[in-house]
């Protein structure tokens, strides 16, 4: 039982100690679980949207089309659980006197976005028996690194509309959301079509594959030049501060 929980826990640990390291001034641990426990109350909340969406026949639990494959994977998975993600992210950082650096939005998004991944990996990992391994390693490898990767968007520009406000990018503040869902629900689509079991599902896995690679890849890249633009505002700020340790002029 231990082994198959750190089967389902250690990817998102991994990803959130990746993230966490390159903050050259670390968020305070305590917020960092906190915000792993909001996204794992993340993953009731989407249910609270998706049930009824459901109810009102906007997806099947089971789709059996491509056009099925896309309205589950919009709202069924995209809509709701980005929108709970969000709600939880706001949550966590509103009056924070700690969201105080551009790249704390990516630390704590994906603090939340992982908690979510986490405990969706708990319950599908801990519920396909014999089979543990293998969903363990498929979803190690795509699912969780997923979320971390819708994540990663929402803090980055939830983060440039919080500090640049009116000044930020045209549309900044939508896509926050919107671009989690569409990159969510482009994921889940190509994944559950390919599923289908038609003459197509090989083409199309080898597009899953290809998708998540390029996603990754932009994740780690946007990971990599917001932490590098924050160290240098940090040496800049550091620079400009007046040195206490300086004798008072007479």
């Amino acid at each position: 039982m231990l082994i198959v929980l750190a089967a389902a826990l250690l990817p998102a640990l991994i990803l959130m100690w990746y993230v966490y390291n390159k903050d050259t001034q670390p968020e305070p641990t305590r917020l960092i679980v906190k915000g792993f426990f909001y996204g794992g109350l993340a993953t009731f909340v989407s249910t609270l949207i998706s049930g009824p969406l459901m109810a009102m026949g906007f997806f099947s639990g089971e789709p059996t089309s491509l056009s099925e494959c896309l309205t589950t994977s919009f709202f069924g998975a995209a809509i709701p659980e980005e929108c709970a993600k969000l709600l939880m992210l706001w949550l966590l950082l509103r009056n924070n006197p700690e969201f105080d650096e551009r790249f704390d939005g990516i630390v704590y998004a994906a603090s939340v976005g992982l908690g979510f991944a986490a405990f969706e990996n708990i319950l599908y990992v801990m519920g396909s028996g014999a089979d543990w391994i293998t969903v363990s390693i498929s979803r190690a490898l795509l699912a969780v690194p997923g979320h971390f990767a819708f994540a990663v968007m929402m803090g980055y520009y939830y983060s440039v509309n919080h500090f640049y406000g009116s000044y930020a990018p045209k549309g900044t503040k939508a896509k926050i959301i919107l671009v989690p869902i569409l990159l969510h629900g482009i994921y889940d689509t190509i994944a559950f079509a390919s599923g289908l079991g038609s003459a197509l599902s090989g083409l199309l896995t080898i597009v899953l594959l290809y998708f998540c690679f390029r996603l990754f890849k932009h994740t780690r890249e946007k990971i990599l030049s917001e932490a590098s633009d924050n160290d240098i505002r940090s040496k800049i700020m550091r620079d400009s501060a007046p040195d206490d340790n300086l004798p008072d002029e007479q």
